[in-house]
């Protein structure tokens, strides 16, 4: 009988926490977001290229709207024009004669809802992969797959590097930044590691010559997504990219316009 009593209270107490707690998010009016990476991959014309906008949403929205009805251009120092397109109406506009060249300054102009969004940045050249080495006993646990991809910087310069490494099951993709400041004209390495890297896996090696702006901002960026953090805690402050709005300069977008060129490698886990 005390047994029952016991399961009795305690289905009581289960029962009374079954109440629907309803919390309110504050929303903000919706942002223009712009994902603009003009990419020139060695070996490629990059005729080929595409700008993404799409507007900010509430944090618990399933589905991020895209941004139709954009004029969006991109103009060079010889003032060519390039026209980008949003042929399918989602928000991905799309140029097909796309002319890169390093040392370039270029223009991006988005018209969006009488507004006018404008940002500038030049294509920045990369350095190429020299080599993958792989270590089969990284980790905590000595046990997990750890790769380096190493590349030569050049000397009497200032460079930036933006890496990206994907896996070939994985969905995230690895990413980080670095700066020659104490490595000028050295042989150094970007790394990776990911727990559920397994040999016979592809990974793809992507380096991006970039400014030292975006450097910064996705120094920035990378630092306060790596900080984690649930969406009720205090949020790290608005990172902001190189794109200004003319018109209305509070309604600031979010995003960055960058032109790259880089080099890409596919590397088969041994």
């Amino acid at each position: 009988m005390k047994n029952l009593s016991y399961i009795l209270i305690l289905f009581f107490i289960i029962s009374s926490c079954e109440d629907v707690i309803d919390i309110e998010v504050p929303n903000a009016e919706p942002r223009l977001v712009i994902d603009a990476s003009l990419n020139w991959f060695e070996g490629s014309t990059a005729n080929y290229q595409t700008i993404k906008l799409s507007l900010s949403a509430p944090f618990f929205d399933s589905q991020v709207p895209p941004a139709t009805g954009a004029n969006v251009l991109v103009t060079d120092q010889s003032n060519n024009v390039y026209n980008f397109l949003d042929t399918n109406s989602d928000g991905i506009y799309e140029c097909f004669n796309f002319n890169p060249q390093l040392n370039q300054e270029y223009t991006l102009t988005i018209i969006y809802n009488n507004e006018i969004y404008v940002g500038f940045e030049t294509m920045t050249s990369v350095t190429s992969i020299d080599f993958i080495e792989q270590n089969d006993d990284g980790g905590f646990t000595g046990d997990e797959i750890e790769i380096k991809a190493y590349y030569t910087d050049p000397a009497d310069e200032e460079n930036y590097y933006f890496f990206e490494f994907q896996g070939e099951l994985e969905t995230n993709l690895d990413l980080n930044v670095y700066d020659d400041e104490f490595v000028n004209g050295n042989q150094i390495f970007a790394f990776y590691s990911n727990e559920d890297t397994e040999p016979g896996n592809n990974l793809i090696i992507r380096n991006y010559g970039i400014s030292k702006q975006f450097y910064e901002f996705m120094f920035l960026l990378l630092q306060q997504t790596s900080e984690g953090g649930g969406p009720f805690e205090v949020q790290p402050a608005t990172v902001r990219g190189n794109c200004i709005n003319q018109t209305n300069p509070e309604n600031f977008p979010f995003g960055y316009f960058r032109a790259s060129q880089a080099t890409e490698v596919i590397y088969t886990v041994e």
